[in-house]
């Protein structure tokens, strides 16, 4: 017969109550270095939004794609997902922390921290978004970084007690000085995933990572 699982027991003598974690998928750039709309991408038989998408709905709750430029073909081409839900930026030329920023507006009052993960970074793996979260629960810390090879990446996930200090943050310097206020803050979280790393901005880059633009007439 299977073990029950065992849980921490807290002061009331029941199992602590499973955070809420959302996601945030950045995806409201103009894509000017890539002369195609990033988050139409294709990869794998599917759009770079649609890919990522599905890799972070597998460890978050519902998950809130930012879009800007480029709003109504990327938002056509989405799955219906009742977990999915679109915020526009109208000011997504003022950067990343912009997008971030409206994106937690829309979180869920009773949402314990975000996953934030960026459209040019299709190639992050499903488990790293999942081992994020593990490591949240495990760790408590309050802003975790994916890392590979020793360099810090994509995904970041930040606890609720940090929001403020991003809607406050300068747009210029973006999410970077938040991280930056106080180190010991900070968990990175070492992970056998290159995709952490791979930033996708232009078509050299694009075939590199052995993908491509679009035909003109596909």
């Amino acid at each position: 017969m299977a073990k029950a699982p065992v849980y921490p027991v807290s002061r009331s003598g029941k199992p602590p109550k499973a955070k809420r974690i959302e996601g945030v998928l950045l995806a409201a750039g103009e894509s000017r270095r890539m002369g195609f709309p990033k988050p139409l991408l294709p990869i794998n038989g599917q759009t770079f939004a649609n890919h990522i998408t599905t890799s972070m709905l597998s460890a978050v709750a519902r998950l809130i794609i930012v879009l800007g430029a480029h709003r109504d073909a990327v938002a056509a081409a989405l799955p219906a997902d009742d977990r999915l839900t679109i915020v526009e930026n109208h000011e997504y030329r003022l950067g990343q922390l912009s997008s971030i920023r409206c994106a937690l507006r829309a979180v869920a009052a009773d949402t314990d921290a975000v996953i934030v993960h960026l459209v040019d970074h299709p190639t992050v793996r499903a488990t790293t978004f999942r081992r994020l979260v593990d490591e949240y629960e495990l760790s408590h810390r309050p802003i975790l970084v994916a890392r590979y090879n020793g360099r810090g990446g994509h995904p970041v996930l930040f606890d609720r007690s940090v929001f403020a200090e991003l809607d406050r943050a300068p747009l210029e310097i973006g999410a970077r000085a938040v991280l930056k206020a106080d180190p010991t803050r900070v968990l990175y979280v070492d992970l056998d995933d290159p995709g952490v790393l791979l930033d996708l901005d232009t078509p050299d880059d694009l075939a590199r990572a052995g993908l491509r633009l679009p035909s003109p007439d596909s």
